[in-house]
């Protein structure tokens, strides 16, 4: 067997919750210089593994891959029911302050959890973006608390926990409340998408219950920025 080029945190016969560093594919894409991804690294190794869910390229952290047909199934109506629970760490533009009892709140230390409930579409002509669509978007609620403000970067660390799945759902709703993901080269305008080399959203919890053992699961990576 070939050295390992990918970091897996956790295997069992069944599972592997794997580390995806930014910058890398998930899945193949299209064209010879899109080939090199984490689940074909993860099949040089585990020629059996399956892909259960994806991160973007730019997201980095926490994903996972069935081992059999059957577990991925599994794992597919999990995702499905939502009784798969996903936390991300984020930094973005500005101060995200939220108000508590009609008072704002000092933002270190908020343990207040905010619900953005903002519908999500294809944005057809600049595809593969996603855009707020009140009329034609699909249901998208995002979940988020602040973690610390930064004043001297006007910058806010944010926990993010995605109740639905839409593609770039935690991207395009930070987008939508002014407060763009720093290093978004997608959605964020180029003075943001210029504060850092990568994008600061990386998949830093993870938590369900093991299809076959019924063990309750959760997995943590601290998120290297």
């Amino acid at each position: 067997m070939q050295p390992k080029n990918f970091e897996a945190i956790y295997t069992d016969d069944s599972l592997l919750v794997l580390n995806k560093p930014a910058g890398m594919l998930s899945v193949p894409g299209r064209g010879a210089d899109k080939q090199d991804c984490l689940s074909a690294r993860v099949q040089q190794a585990y020629p059996e593994a399956l892909i259960v869910h994806r991160l973007d390229m730019a997201t980095s952290g926490l994903m996972v891959m069935a081992r059999s047909l059957a577990v991925q199934r599994s794992m597919n109506q999990l995702f499905e029911s939502r009784a798969v629970h996903k936390r991300y760490a984020a930094v973005v533009h500005g101060c995200m302050n939220p108000v508590i009892n009609d008072q704002p709140s000092p933002v270190q230390g908020v343990d207040s959890w905010r619900l953005i409930d903002l519908p999500i579409a294809v944005d057809w002509p600049r595809r593969p973006l996603r855009v707020i669509d009140t009329a034609l978007g699909k249901p998208s609620q995002t979940r988020w608390r602040a973690v610390l403000f930064d004043p001297s970067t006007n910058t806010t660390r944010l926990d993010l926990e995605p109740v639905t799945g839409r593609s770039h759902q935690l991207r395009v709703h930070m987008q939508a409340l002014g407060h763009p993901i720093l290093g978004d080269q997608l959605y964020a305008n180029p003075e943001v998408a210029a504060k850092s080399a990568r994008l600061l959203l990386h998949a830093a919890w993870l938590a369900f219950t093991h299809p076959l053992t019924g063990e309750k699961m959760h997995f943590t990576s601290s998120p290297p920025f």
